[in-house]
């Protein structure tokens, strides 16, 4: 028996036009699922599916966007059509709003309230909670799913400067664990995994220099992880199908699994 093979099932991953969504939708279609692309950019989304299609997997692109619950049950009912109904929930969606950034000279008493709700909207309502009332519904009757949410080291330990998205992902792993206890009854697993450091577009600028070398911040994280370097995007692949899985994870539900490179087993 292979544990790891997913054929037959569909992956729903949110977030997969981005760096780590899409390493992770790639991953689970080489497995053998039939993958459901979601997100606002259209051109990165189809160009995701085909390099999914090109390696020999099965994939649509589907537009949504994950605060906006009408748009994504109607997502739902188009991908049930075409791919079938969802066994595999990533979702991936999220980042930091530099309106939110705290710096020296944007101190964190000057942080706007309304830019913080939006960046609490981003993490966790789109992050996590719209997505899983949308899609759980349709596992709960087929009493067959796993959900993976998508967590970050500022969960665990405040960064600097990161506060609002420190706090959204924190709130993250406390509802995986509500909901891997609430829908335990029905087969459907919930659990997350937390990345270390990955260079993507969003935090591209703040880890490397214009010629390559790291950032002071980028040597401050290579100084705080024990394997010294930052994570590949590939190396999220294994994770991720370790946990959709139902042979190789079917009595694993509310773990946060951490890929980090030992980030936070480090102290001094």
């Amino acid at each position: 028996m292979n544990l790891f093979d997913l054929t037959g099932e569909t992956a729903v991953v949110l977030g997969a036009t981005g760096v780590l969504g899409g390493a992770m939708a790639e991953g689970l279609a080489a497995a053998g699922a039939k993958v459901a692309v979601l997100g606002r950019n259209a051109e990165r989304g189809e160009a995701r599916v085909r390099s999914i299609q090109q390696q020999g997997g099965t994939a649509g692109f589907f537009f949504a966007d994950a605060l906006d619950q009408n748009l994504l049950k109607a997502t739902r009912e188009a991908l049930l059509k075409r791919l079938g109904a969802p066994t595999i929930l990533v979702n991936a969606a999220g980042g930091n709003d530099p309106r939110v950034t705290v710096t020296p000279e944007h101190p964190f008493e000057e942080i706007d309230v309304a830019d913080w709700r939006d960046n609490f909207d981003l993490n966790l309502v789109g992050g996590a909670l719209i997505p899983c009332q949308v899609f759980a519904p349709t596992m709960k009757n087929n009493r067959k799913g796993s959900i993976i949410n998508i967590a970050s080291v500022s969960a665990h330990l405040p960064l600097s400067r990161v506060a609002a998205y420190s706090a959204a992902k924190a709130a993250v792993l406390n509802l995986t664990l509500f909901l891997a206890r609430e829908w335990a009854p029905y087969n459907v697993r919930v659990n997350s995994i937390t990345p270390g450091f990955f260079p993507g577009e969003q935090n591209r600028r703040l880890l490397f220099n214009e010629d390559g070398t790291p950032t002071p911040r980028g040597q401050l994280i290579f100084g705080h992880t024990p394997l010294a370097r930052f994570g590949n995007p590939a190396e999220l692949v294994g994770a991720a199908v370790f946990l959709a899985s139902g042979k190789a994870s079917g009595f694993v539900t509310g773990i946060d699994l951490r890929v980090d490179g030992g980030f936070l087993s480090q102290t001094i």
